[in-house]
């Protein structure tokens, strides 16, 4: 199965074929820096985090450039609330940004440009638009003429009749339109600017992207992501401010990530249901995070909560205790050469479960990256090596078929977390964080729920059973579970 992808200028899935074999030219809408990151940030960031990680797996040579807007009217009013530079804000947010994404185990893009470092190219763009008639200069701003170019709006399929009818212009723009966008700005007193032909001035924000992109990318490229939010007006006027001043196709596939809502209403600060990443990172550990960010395929909308979010560390937790437990039998055993037994039936099945793991992944992944599928791969293969490894030890030793599956199956299961940014850690590290994290949500002190383990291994060492059973009845009415294996015991919350 060739990899297929949902465009949003056709509205339909489409095979994925780059303009050049084998390389992939990937552009996403980066943050306006101006505010810590929140969960809408995260997810679309995860999401074609994921989607490049897929591609470089699937053997693309991928230039992903990811960019900063670091001049907005956003950031210059932060700037005047505090009374400071807005580069100083910029700058702050950037940093906070990187730590963000860093925690939550992106990789680096390729590139990541900022706005004020292109502003010469954006110049020159606004220039070409301007010579070409598709922009008119009014007082220092110079705005797109949208009647000058009739495929406006293809992208999201709106009526620009419709929409000239609900719009209008506000106080202190000149255009001549009111669908007309701004691509460059007159200054006011205070802001940050730029000389230019028309004056000391900034870029507006959709110039911004047009520019930084094909400056890396070239004028046609194959992919451009973002979030749903900014098909309209954002992705519309890339494509118009672009193939206005190129003449050439801007973009072959766009790709745009669902909303998150919360409690299943929409993220809002005004309603007082936003939060931050770092928010979260006070009760989650960052695979959590990604693991409930891909538990929807991408395009959906995905719905916040602590019940969510408990799903997917219980989830994640199924999987790296599953990991934990193979890799603890791999280790006692070894792999022995010589053995007279064969996999049951049962057995072997489960034996070409693992050994199937990375096709029917690569299946999910290859329908428009979905990754809800995709994350079921990795609870096949947690049924799958849960059950080998309860066989009995002395049937392992004789059924090198068994030993061999489980290790295949957990290299499978790693390679998989390692495309979706999950099960990266050491699965005995990564418990204990997670665990430790769930004893604060829950009030409980880690040292008690310890000692307490430590005297009931102590009673079961004596036979004292009663007693081991008391133990294990008192921890449980806190919410935590006693996990008995060979040679000591391991807790976790229910």
């Amino acid at each position: 199965m060739s990899l297929r992808v949902y465009n949003t200028l056709k509205g339909q899935k489409e095979p994925f074929e780059p303009l050049e074999p084998g390389k992939v030219r990937m552009y996403v809408c980066g943050v306006t820096v101006y505010d810590f990151c929140h969960i809408g940030h995260a997810r679309a960031n995860v999401v074609f985090d994921v989607i490049y990680r897929y591609l470089k797996y699937r053997g693309y040579d991928v230039t992903y450039v990811r960019n900063y807007t670091d001049v907005d009217d956003k950031i210059i009013q932060r700037a005047q609330q505090q009374h400071c530079p807005s580069e100083q804000i910029a700058e702050t947010y950037i940093q906070a940004f990187d730590e963000d994404m860093q925690t939550l185990g992106l990789e680096k893009p390729t590139i990541e440009p900022k706005a004020t470092e292109h502003i010469d190219a954006i110049i020159r763009l606004v220039q070409d638009l301007e010579a070409k008639g598709f922009a008119y200069a009014v007082d220092g701003d110079v705005y797109f003429s949208v009647a000058a170019y009739p495929e406006y709006l293809r992208l999201s399929g709106r009526n620009l009749e419709e929409m000239r009818a609900g719009a209008r212009i506000e106080p202190g723009e000149k255009k001549r339109d009111p669908m007309d966008f701004a691509l460059w700005k007159a200054a006011k007193p205070g802001e940050p600017a730029w000389n230019s032909p028309w004056g000391q001035g900034r870029p507006g924000w959709h110039i911004e992207c047009s520019a930084m992109s094909m400056a890396y990318l070239g004028h046609s490229f194959d992919i451009h992501g973002g979030g749903k939010d900014l098909i309209f007006p954002h992705h519309e006027n890339e494509i118009a401010q672009s193939e206005a001043a190129s003449g050439q196709p801007f973009v072959k596939y766009w790709l745009h990530n669902g909303f998150v809502n919360i409690n299943q209403e929409k993220m809002s600060k005004s309603l007082g249901n936003f939060f931050t990443i770092r928010d979260i990172l006070q009760n989650y550990t960052p695979e959590v995070i990604r693991f409930f960010i891909l538990s929807a395929h991408y395009r959906s909308p995905l719905d916040f909560s602590d019940t969510n979010l408990e799903e997917a560390r219980r989830g994640l937790e199924r999987c790296y205790e599953a990991l934990q437990s193979a890799d603890r039998l791999l280790a006692e055993l070894g792999m022995p050469e010589d053995g007279s037994q064969v996999p049951q039936q049962q057995e072997q099945q489960e034996i070409d479960q693992l050994q199937a793991l990375e096709q029917r992944f690569q299946e999910a992944m290859d329908d428009d990256f979905n990754t809800a599928q995709a994350l079921g791969q990795l609870f096949t293969g947690v049924r799958a090596l849960n059950a080998l490894a309860s066989s009995k030890q002395k049937r392992l030793k004789q059924c090198p078929a068994l030993l061999q599956g489980m290790a295949a199956g957990v290299a499978h299961m790693r390679r998989i977390g390692q495309v979706l940014g999950v099960l990266q850690q050491d699965p005995a590290t990564w418990l204990h964080h997670t665990r430790s994290l769930a004893c604060r949500r829950l009030g409980l002190k880690e040292d008690d729920i310890k000692q307490k383990l430590q005297q009931r291994q102590q009673a079961r060492q004596a036979k004292d059973f009663a007693q081991a059973d008391a133990l294990r009845d008192e921890l449980a009415s806190q919410g935590i579970e006693v996990l008995d294996y060979p040679g000591g015991s391991d807790w976790k919350v229910k």
